[in-house]
């Protein structure tokens, strides 16, 4: 059964609605109990990711039958913005093949093909060099 809002309840609940895009006095984000004028938010964009509209399981994710968005999307990776690429991959090149093979325990070879961008880690592997690099920084 479906209860219909009447416009007294639309306006009530609109009273202390959370309004997202804006910041109190401070620069903090609004919640329900702000009051005063209200400032534009200030955001830091820290990544930009191309994800595909082919979907059509989008209404499955919205209604919690699949639990992670990520197995529904596609990605496009632009080699120009890729974290990998632009931040990990450098500061691998610099640290010595040796300590990498030590504390990744990642064949050589796998190590060369990694650091020359022949070839990408598996999961489990990227994990761990992004761990060492973020640990020798």
């Amino acid at each position: 059964m479906a209860r219909v809002k009447t416009y007294g309840d639309v306006l009530r609940e609109y009273e202390f609605h959370p309004e997202s895009k804006c910041a109190d006095a401070d620069g903090n984000a609004c919640d329900k109990q702000t009051i005063g004028l209200l400032q534009r938010r200030h955001i830091c964009i820290d990544q930009i990711k191309f994800i595909g509209k082919e979907s059509n399981q989008l209404e499955e994710v919205d209604a919690g039958l699949i639990h992670s968005e990520l197995d529904v999307y596609t990605e496009y990776i632009d080699q120009r913005r890729d974290e990998w690429q632009t931040n990990i991959l450098p500061v691998l090149k610099k640290l010595p093949l040796s300590f990498l093979i030590r504390e990744s325990e990642i064949c050589r070879r796998a190590l060369l093909d990694i650091r020359a961008g022949r070839s990408r880690p598996q999961p489990k592997n990227q994990e761990r060099l992004i761990a060492i690099v973020l640990n020798s920084i």
